[in-house]
């Protein structure tokens, strides 16, 4: 297939530092950390996610990567700061004729859920989506029955469009119900004054 030719600025990884994280462009180097992020999780059980088995990590990082060469993503890992790699995440969905992107693909070692890691992340990605990329919308897509992962995104703000019903599959081939959320340009200050009131919670 074919690269997709993208404006410059969505064609770039930027590497985004924060307090509590760390986004940095994703390479095959990370496929180690992101092993040792999924290892004994559980995470990759989960029938409706696409967290990679230990085994296939190197996989689904060769996988990003073509997708990002085509123009299709822009990858990260999530790494804390000055130490481990602890996750990953990409934008993807990439219209910049709208100009629009999904962001998703998001999971993390469990011992860094229920930190400031993802506020952190979501909130340096937005940015980077609104105020770099003068995004009118960004959007979330998760499987109706990822709970967790619907409760999240409510969490940071983002309004729910609607259910498509049968719209793609899991990793396991049955048919998915996704959920569509989505933040506008007209909603994102409030939202970025909410996610640093989380932040401020956080030690």
């Amino acid at each position: 297939m074919a690269a997709i030719a993208l404006p410059s600025a969505w064609r770039s990884v930027p590497r985004l530092v924060g307090r509590h994280a760390v986004l940095e462009p994703l390479q095959a180097a990370h496929a180690d950390g992101l092993r040792a992020a999924v290892e004994g999780s559980g995470l990759d059980r989960l029938w409706y996610t696409n967290v990679p088995a230990p085994a296939r990590v190197a996989a689904y990082v060769d996988g990003a990567l073509e997708a990002q060469a085509a123009g299709r993503v822009l990858a990260f890992a999530v790494r804390e700061p000055g130490g481990d790699v602890v996750g990953t995440t990409r934008f993807y969905g990439l219209e910049p004729e709208v100009p629009r992107l999904l962001l998703g693909y998001t999971w993390y070692a469990p011992r860094v859920q229920r930190t400031g890691v993802n506020t952190e992340c979501k909130r340096m990605l937005l940015e980077h989506a609104f105020d770099t990329l003068d995004c009118a919308s960004v959007g979330f897509e998760t499987s109706w029955f990822n709970h967790a992962s619907r409760a999240a995104i409510a969490r940071l703000g983002a309004k729910q469009d609607g259910v498509l019903r049968n719209h793609k599959r899991h990793a396991d081939g049955s048919l998915r119900d996704t959920v569509v959320f989505s933040i506008l340009d007209t909603e994102w200050p409030a939202v970025r004054r909410h996610l640093q009131s989380r932040l401020d919670d956080h030690p």
